[in-house]
């Protein structure tokens, strides 16, 4: 039982004796019996129940006098639980269940047990309770789990059986509630065997096999989970929740290839028989996009859209679909179908954003990631809008805009500060970049904006600064491969402290040996040692798994200290091709050439 506000546990004295005699007091009460008073909080529900059931007609209550001590003392009692006092109205409430045997006084005790947590006073109310009512499921679902936390399968099961045959209500909601109760419990290996005891009597019942399903799979076990949904689904093929589920399942247990392969069977059946299929057919899209068979998935959501032209879901879904396929004209009505949608506005601003930053319109696109006001886009935007103020050459604006974002974490935070301090230093405005960094700093360490600062004073040629503040995130983190590689290489490339660097390279390839940046490093130091063999090897291994230019200029440079000056220009002309404005690469070429 969860009460959110201590300030609310109960409902005010008289109101409760209105909820339980149903009286008037002379014209006090203003709501009618068995409602709480406006304004006022009933006593929450015991921790066990998970799902609202029908109400159930009341029990015959007894003949109770409702004498000035018996108003007295529940008035008492609630005016203890308002003041926090649980143990004093327990005893109370749990002393006038038994005295009168009233089922609301014993409900009351009941919930106020369960919220105590006091489970010997909530199994002794609640056993009040059903003794009264034992029609309603909620006494027989508190009375299961004081016998499961207890580890009493017997009585545990005994209630739940007494639920499901005699508590009122529909079986889907017992079930629900039932099976809600087994999820949240910690002892797996009770709650599964409780499981195959409730379903032994019940194994030609759907609703059964898929409530029980969910508790298979709350608890890990979802090879049971997937038994229970077959036989389910066996029972009764039309039952899309349960397919849905038994899909959901495949996917966890990584068998995707069988999930869409259900699907598509099912949905087969229902085309050959005219039958509604686009609840499963929005699924096989979604399943088709998880594993990134988008082509196929975009020509299911094509599907979805003509069978429902203003679903705004599948709307959203082909204006992502078409992006990714670089159809961009096709995407950009779909988003503009969305943008005055209370819940995919957002969304569809920045994907608007993004397609005019694409055709460099950079004006539309700073009016649409300023539209973009919240949801999981928001940041990404404003900072693209940074970024795109600065390419205009508004940089002063851009600076302001990103110390105006709002921010969810220190991560974001960094990033803002990561992002003006990089635009600053693209600008050659050096010193303002470390003023930024310096600030942000001393604020509280941050190892990413620590190494941004490094890497800036690189270019202003402070390696004492580099080389302090790379050391200071090895100090916290010696396992960060790229604080490692990043002053290893320095030291390889800046200084003739080489064994220095090498160990720190080492160490870095140790941690990422599939890194191209680290191996490039490996390379590089051990050219610096003269190791020109062992260089190539490392810089051939770099440029396999990225075409990059500086990995390219490093290898040309190593093959031509060995005297193949052939292979040097063949691997520098290759680069040229790929980015024939790259400036260390024309640097080295240049340098060796002349």
């Amino acid at each position: 039982m969860q009460i959110k506000d201590s300030t609310h546990r109960f409902s005010s004295p008289l109101a409760y004796l209105c909820l339980i005699f149903g009286l008037s007091l002379t014209g006090a009460c203003a709501t009618p019996a068995g409602k709480p008073a406006a304004g006022t909080a009933e006593a929450p529900a015991p921790a066990a129940v998970a799902a609202e059931v029908e109400t159930p007609v009341a029990p015959p209550r007894p003949d109770i006098d409702l004498t000035g001590e018996l108003l007295y003392r529940i008035m008492l009692a609630e005016i203890a639980g308002q003041r926090g006092e649980l143990d004093a109205a327990l005893v109370t409430y749990l002393d006038l269940a038994r005295s009168t045997r009233d089922v609301k006084l014993a409900e009351r005790a009941t919930r106020i047990a369960v919220y105590a947590r006091d489970a010997e006073a909530a199994t002794e109310a609640a056993t009040i309770w059903v003794e009264l009512d034992p029609q309603s499921p909620d006494p027989h679902q508190v009375l299961a789990a004081m016998a499961l936390r207890r580890g009493d399968e017997e009585q545990a099961f005994r209630h739940l059986e007494e639920m499901l045959d005699r508590a009122a209500g529909s079986l889907d909601e017992k079930l629900l509630m039932i099976a809600n109760l087994l999820g949240r419990e910690k002892d797996g290996a009770l709650v599964m065997s409780l499981l195959e005891r409730l379903l032994a009597s019940r194994q030609d019942s759907p609703e059964a096999l898929f409530a029980f399903s969910h508790v298979a799979a709350r608890l890990g076990d979802l090879d049971r989970s997937a038994q229970l949904l077959e036989q389910a689904l066996a029972l009764d093929p039309e039952n899309e929740n349960a397919l849905l589920t038994y899909v959901s399942i495949l996917q966890r247990q990584k068998r995707m290839d069988e999930a869409l392969e259900r699907l598509e069977q099912v949905l087969k059946h229902r085309h050959d028989q005219k039958l509604d299929d686009f609840n499963l057919r929005m699924a096989y899209a979604r399943l088709l996009a998880d594993a990134r068979r988008f082509d196929a998935s975009l020509k299911q959501f094509e599907i979805l859209g003509k069978m429902q032209p203003d679903n705004l879901e599948v709307s959203f879904a082909l204006g992502l679909l078409q992006l990714q396929a670089n159809r961009i004209a096709e995407a950009e009505p779909h988003f503009k179908q969305l943008v005055n949608n209370e819940e995919r506005g957002d969304d569809a601003s920045y994907y608007l954003g993004r397609i005019a930053e694409e055709r460099e319109s950079f004006d539309q696109a700073n009016l649409w990631y300023l539209g973009v006001q919240g949801g999981e886009n928001y940041f990404d935007a404003q900072v693209r809008l940074g970024l795109i103020l600065a390419k205009q050459d508004r940089l002063d604006e851009a600076r302001t805009h990103l110390r105006s974002v709002r921010t969810r974490n220190a991560e974001e935070r960094a990033l803002l500060v990561q992002a003006e301090g990089e635009l600053l230093a693209e600008d050659k405005r050096y010193d303002e970049a470390m003023s930024v960094y310096d600030q942000a700093l001393q604020a509280g360490f941050n190892s990413d904006v620590m190494y941004a600062r490094a890497m800036l004073a690189e270019k202003m040629d402070r390696l004492d600064i580099l080389e302090r503040d790379l050391r200071e995130i090895l100090d916290k983190d010696p396992g960060n491969a790229q604080a490692l590689n990043a002053l290893g290489y320095t030291l390889a490339d800046r200084t003739d402290r080489f064994d220095e660097a090498l160990e720190f390279i080492q160490r870095a390839l140790v941690i990422s040996p599939s890194d191209f940046y680290i191996l490039d490093s490996m390379g590089w130091v051990l050219y610096r040692m003269g190791r020109l063999e062992e260089a190539e090897e490392y810089l051939r291994k770099a440029l396999v798994l990225r075409a990059d230019s500086e990995v390219a200029a490093h290898l040309g440079e190593v093959l031509w200290a060995k005297g193949d000056r052939k292979g040097a220009n063949d691997i520098w002309n290759t680069a040229l091709q790929e980015t024939p404005g790259d400036d260390k690469l024309l640097d080295v070429i240049k340098r060796f050439k002349e």
